[in-house]
């Protein structure tokens, strides 16, 4: 069963309570509401308030009036019978059945439903329910994966991992949330203190401050400042002080950085994508402390920083301007309601002087309809989940000239559709002349790393050693490095490690990650006493493969600790296979393969389809000895799987180990046509096909993974390499010269331009 836990009591009861428990606990917005009054009206008519309720006729928007959905060949039926909401739709096993809704789950610009299962599970449906109004095309049932079949063996469909409310959306949409999961059994015991994003969501369990409160009743009577406001009073406190740009007239904050992060440190525990590894968050404390916050990813974002998936806004802000020079999230957004502060504009007149940019020669816009606002430049919209607009906030300069040359999207495109991208960078050059000086300058740098050219390393470093390049973005360069890592770049490492962000150190030790742990021992060992618990976990799994014997006595104690706090992140996520697998992964490190079995075997029992899960077992096998097994998990996850092109590469790889070539071609193949942007299939491909003699084959698939990733390295060496074994020796330099032109300070590359020339005059 799903339980609640149940409320505070009276003030009476709770006054009792908290004067006797040593450690704090929650005690309720009712509670809270009776000091803060005016915030309190403000959040009653909040989405977070409303982020979770039970299913009641108050509650429920959607048309449960015998209402009818079709999706594909699947008809849903929305109905009330004996005061309950019910829906009538396929279930796990894919036959029509009834199932109630327990409790409603967001509100605007769509609502869900959630349904609560025997073994403790909430599964959101994936039909929801249109809240806009009808003039705007709401009022409507409708599907989030509209033009696509998710069936019930889909890892979509609402019945399955990826719909679950206890990992996926529990800890954002309710207060005090506990998990409680038993991996031995496989059922939740979820339950939350309050049923929505309450005042201790984001102000932390709040007995300690209502004992406080009261013992200083009294002298905030006689010494409160009634015409202080609750801005002033936290400035105040936290040493804040404003002065004014001379050179704009703009006010600036002057803010230290710890207190900078602390209100974005709370707002993103929500507004970030990250993943939980402990409930013991503690508010403004920094989230990587707790959580595993996404870095700017290929697939997740766009090569500029730019959101691509659904990775809210945390992540885009700290990328920012705005963020750098101390603005927080409370600036623009009224807390309590969530609402602007100000109307349009108004917003961002509150810091940027409206005779400086709410002019035509900043807009370039005058008389447009609809009018051209800040964010419609600034902060264009990306739309989720079918109708959600939500706003990027990097809060960046428009750069059509990136999109020339980097295929990022911009917004000058996002209105003018019928305008190449080239079009919107000589009107932007026009207006502003031919230098972009935009804050964030790493879009080459990223997609250099993800088409693998030969200049990504050098354009990696200079990003990482920026001193005025946001921290995230810092940090995800460092990441990107871990397989360009060498004597010449460890220095960046080195420094990373001690940057004050601890997301930086994390991806530091990204970095440094597959080097021989007696190696970097001294570098690394330190952070196994971190302030950051996310950084002493990332520390242990670093330096995980080093034999006990091989460490340090010193050091021993620490390390014991950090495994232990690793195992038990994971552990704590043991209802998830991404859990399972790093566990496993973190097994065989420290060589205790039984238990890495295992852990990869429950992987795949919580979700068959998953990929990285069978692939590491697979490789498992292979370092056992025992490749026939490896092939049987690889096949049996493909055959229930979506098409795949990691699993069909290991297959491949795993078959050329079994002296079977043409199978592991086959194999190949599927993995480059499944994934042709990702160039390494592509070249595996091509190399198997020179391996067993198919040259011309060989030469084809090369040059086709060259004409979409021009820069690749590993394409132009293979090019080079079998054009000059053919005596093709004028291709092969002209091969050479591409990738020089890449990696024009490289040495090897240049001593081998130098060859060629040589040998093409002789």
């Amino acid at each position: 069963m799903f339980v609640v836990r149940g409320g505070v009591g009276s003030p009476r009861s709770l006054r009792a309570q908290t004067a006797t428990t040593a450690s704090p606990i929650y005690v309720g917005s009712e509670v809270c509401s009776g000091c803060h009054q005016a915030q309190a009206a403000g959040w009653q008519t909040s989405q977070h308030k409303h982020a979770m309720q039970h299913a009641s006729t108050a509650s429920v928007l959607g048309n449960f009036e015998d209402a009818r959905f079709d999706y594909f060949d699947l008809h849903s039926r929305f109905f009330r019978k004996d005061g309950k909401f019910l829906v009538e739709t396929d279930g796990p096993d894919g036959k029509l059945a009834i199932f109630e809704v327990k409790y409603t789950f967001g509100i605007d610009p769509l609502q869900q439903y959630l349904i609560e299962f025997p073994d403790g599970r909430l599964q959101a449906l994936s039909i929801a329910w249109d809240s806009r109004p009808k003039d705007q095309g709401g009022q409507r049932w409708f599907h989030l994966y509209p033009n696509e079949q998710i069936k019930h063996d889909d890892v979509l469909h609402w019945t399955k991992l990826n719909q679950n409310w206890n990992f996926m959306c529990a800890e954002c949409h309710s207060t005090g949330v506990q998990k409680n999961y038993d991996a031995i059994s496989d059922r939740f015991h979820t339950t939350w203190t309050e049923i929505n994003v309450g005042c201790e969501a984001c102000h932390g369990k709040g007995s300690r401050h209502v004992d406080w409160a009261r013992s200083q009743e009294s002298w905030f009577k006689k010494n409160q400042d009634p015409r202080k406001g609750l801005a002033a009073f936290l400035d105040e406190r936290d040493g804040v002080t404003w002065q004014h740009d001379p050179k704009t007239g703009n006010p600036q904050r002057s803010i230290a950085p710890a207190t900078t992060r602390r209100e974005v440190e709370i707002c993103g525990l929500c507004h970030a994508r990250r993943g939980q590894f402990s409930e013991e968050w503690v508010p403004g404390e920094p989230l990587s402390d707790t959580h595993t916050v996404s870095l700017l990813d290929r697939g997740l974002y766009h090569a500029d920083g730019q959101m691509r998936d659904e990775v809210y806004n945390y992540g885009s802000f700290k990328q920012s301007r705005m963020f750098a020079a101390g603005v927080t999230c409370g600036d623009c957004h009224e807390p309590h309601t969530a609402k602007l502060r100000a109307p349009g504009d108004g917003v961002c007149l509150q810091c940027h002087a409206s005779d400086k940019y709410e002019v035509a020669t900043h807009t370039h816009h005058d008389g447009a309809t609809p009018k051209v606002t800040c964010a419609s430049c600034h902060m264009p919209v990306s739309t989720y989940m079918v109708i959600d607009k939500r706003h990027d906030h990097s809060l960046r300069i428009p750069r059509p000239d990136l999109s020339v040359k980097l295929g990022t999207p911009n917004a000058c495109n996002d209105c003018h559709t019928d305008k190449s991208a080239q079009w919107a960078a000589d009107a932007v050059e026009h207006w502003h002349g031919p230098t972009r000086k935009g804050f964030q300058n790493y879009a080459e740098a990223f997609q250099a790393s993800w088409t693998n050219r030969p200049d990504a390393t050098a354009l990696l470093e200079l990003v990482a050693a920026s001193p005025s390049a946001p921290a995230i973005a810092r940090a995800s360069a460092l990441s990107e490095m871990q397989l360009r890592v060498s004597p010449a770049n460890i220095e960046l490492a080195r420094k990373g490690l001690v940057d004050p962000d601890p997301m930086v150190r994390i991806g530091a030790l990204d970095m440094i990650d597959g080097l021989p742990g007696n190696g970097i021992w001294p570098l690394v060992s330190p952070h196994l006493s971190d302030p950051s618990r996310g950084v002493r976990i990332r520390a242990v799994s670093v330096l995980a493969a080093v034999p006990t014997a091989n460490q340090p006595a010193a050091d021993r104690a620490a390390f014991d600790r950090a495994v232990t706090e690793f195992v038990a992140a994971q552990k704590f996520n043991s209802d998830r296979p991404e859990a399972r697998t790093t566990l496993g992964s973190f097994y065989v490190r420290r060589g205790l393969t039984s238990d890495a079995e295992d852990e990869y075997i429950a992987a795949l029992r919580l979700s068959p389809q998953y990929a990285p899960a069978a692939i590491n077992l697979s490789d498992l096998y292979r370092q056992l000895g025992r490749n026939g097994d490896g092939e049987r998990v690889l096949r049996a996850t493909i055959g229930i799987s979506r098409p795949d092109a990691g699993l069909h590469y290991a297959l491949g790889l795993t078959l050329t180990r079994e002296k079977r070539p043409d199978d592991a071609l086959a194999e190949f193949r599927a993995a480059t046509e499944i994934e042709p942007e990702r160039s390494h299939y592509a070249y595996v491909y091509g190399v198997a096909l020179h391996s067993s003699g198919r040259m011309d084959e060989s030469m084809t698939i090369l040059k086709g993974n060259l004409s979409r990733h021009p820069g690749d390295r590993e394409t132009l060496l293979a090019l080079i390499a079998y054009s000059r074994d053919a005596e093709d020796i004028g291709t092969a330099l002209g091969y050479a010269e591409q990738l020089s032109r890449f990696a024009p300070n490289d040495r090897d590359i240049t001593r081998l331009t130098t060859d060629l020339r040589a040998r093409s005059k002789r």
